[in-house]
Parts: structure tokens; C-alpha cells; sequence
């Protein structure tokens, strides 16, 4: 029987030990591939399963190919979890924070290793949360965790379903929206990413951002490129490290700036 169904796992070092350190109350039990190198990393899930009282069990190979229908990259280690906890959107307005805050829309990602990455970046560059539509778009599975390289612990996901309605409340709710448009006049760096609210919308490689998301966006941006286009994790990651670049660069001349 193949339990990937049946069961929801995480596997690879990096998402199993940021589940333990970050959640470890959403971790049911692990699985330690037997006769497997035991490096640090390994180790310290060893440890940190054992002072959380988790089920800890070590198997064999074939063991392990039993939860798959493909033989991923395990790395020796694959976790049994409670399904990720999906934020709402209430819930993130209502999240007090000094200074401004940043949101990634995405609109119609499929594959979850451009949605993996994404999170990743999203979580390295201070971004607050995630939004994804819960229709025509991946959500987070075992290969989003796992690509994320366990990113997906430090930050919030939103679930909606319906983009435009959410859009709608962000927008009265002091966001302003800023999509990313091949035909854009302006190009992404020169939106000033510092002095508001903003959430920026992604949308597919294939179809891009559906019209009716693109119609409520204050601004329209473009990414200059000799090729025909970026892949959207990396298109993703040049923007939001471009608003991070403004926003420290602010900061470090408020610094230094006399009273």
C-alpha cells in the first residue's frame, strides 16, 4: 500500500528539522532511513525528536520507497505531519507590526516547486505572508515543503477562495497592489517598495495574471530581460530582493541621519 495518500509527510533533512524547531507539535512521528549516514543535521533531529517525545523509528530503504509512487530525495529522513495551518486573512490584518506590511499574491501557480522557492525567498527577505487561491493552483504538498527547505515553518500562508475578494479587502485596508505585467511602463525598481502596505501579485508563466486581478492593481511592473522571460520564482526573488534593497537602504540612512 502506498501511504502518500493516506498519510501527510515531509521529507528531507532541512523540512523535517525546521518542522521540529519551529513546530514540533505538528510532527507525529519519524522515519530514519537505517544504515544512513548520521551527520549533524541528522543528529539533531535524532535529539530534538527524542526531547519533543516524538514516535522516532528507523527503517529500511524499502520502507521508505513505500511512501511514494516516485523516489524523491529523501535524504534519510521523512516525517509524519499534521497538515500545514492555513492563516486567515482577518487574522493576518489584525497581526500588529512596526512598520509596513508585505504580501505575496500568487494567481494560478501549478507547480509546487516554482511555489516551494517562492516561499523560500518570501520567508529569507522578511515578506509577512503568502496568499494562494484554493482553486487552479498548487497548495502546499510534501514537494512545496520540501523545495521551501522547511521555509514553509516561518511563514504564514493565506487560503482564499476567491483572489478578487481578498484583493478587494487588502485594498481598503491601506495595501496598495502591485502586479507584474510584461507591457508595464515602469520597470520594477522604480516603485518605491518602503512608504506602504503593498502586495505583490504573481501570476503563472503560461497565462500570467488573469485579467480581472490585473484591472484592480495600482501599479503595473515589468522585469527589463534579454531573455523571453524568467522563471516566476526567480522573477519573484529579483522583485522582492529589490524592495528589500530600498527598504534597508532607508534604514540605514535614517541611521545616520542627525537629529
Amino acid at each position: 500500500m502506498n501511504t502518500q495518500s493516506s498519510k501527510n509527510i515531509i521529507y528531507g533533512k532541512n523540512p523535517v528539522f525546521e518542522a521540529l524547531s519551529k513546530n514540533p507539535k505538528r510532527v507525529n512521528k519519524i522515519y530514519i532511513q537505517k544504515n544512513f549516514s548520521l551527520d549533524n543535521r541528522l543528529k539533531k533531529i535524532y535529539e530534538l525528536a527524542q526531547e519533543n517525545k516524538i514516535n522516532l523509528q528507523f527503517t529500511s530503504l524499502q520502507k521508505f520507497c513505500e511512501y511514494f509512487d516516485e523516489k524523491p530525495n529523501f535524504q534519510g529522513v521523512v516525517a509524519e505531519v499534521s497538515p500545514v495551518e492555513y492563516l486567515k486573512l482577518e487574522d493576518f490584518l489584525n497581526i500588529k507590526k512596526d512598520g509596513f506590511k508585505k504580501l505575496v499574491i500568487l494567481d494560478g501557480i501549478s507547480d509546487p516547486h516554482n511555489l516551494g522557492a517562492i516561499i523560500r525567498t518570501c520567508a529569507a527577505v522578511g515578506i509577512d505572508a503568502v496568499m494562494v487561491p484554493n482553486h487552479r493552483s498548487c497548495l502546499i504538498n510534501p514537494t512545496v515543503e520540501k523545495i521551501s527547505s522547511g521555509a514553509i515553518n516561518h511563514i504564514p500562508v493565506i487560503k482564499t477562495s476567491s483572489l478578487f475578494g481578498s484583493i478587494e479587502i487588502l485594498k481598503k485596508n491601506d495595501f496598495w497592489v502591485i502586479a507584474t505585467q510584461m507591457n508595464a511602463k515602469d520597470n520594477y525598481y522604480e516603485i518605491d517598495y518602503t512608504d506602504m502596505n503593498f502586495a505583490l501579485v504573481m501570476g503563472s508563466e503560461g497565462k500570467g495574471i488573469s485579467k480581472t486581478i490585473l484591472n484592480q492593481a495600482d501599479f503595473t511592473v515589468k522585469l527589463k530581460s534579454n531573455f523571453e522571460s524568467l522563471n516566476v520564482s526567480n522573477a519573484t526573488a529579483v522583485i522582492l530582493y529589490e524592495a528589500q534593497r530600498q527598504i534597508d537602504l532607508k534604514q540605514k540612512n535614517a541611521k545616520s541621519t542627525p537629529d
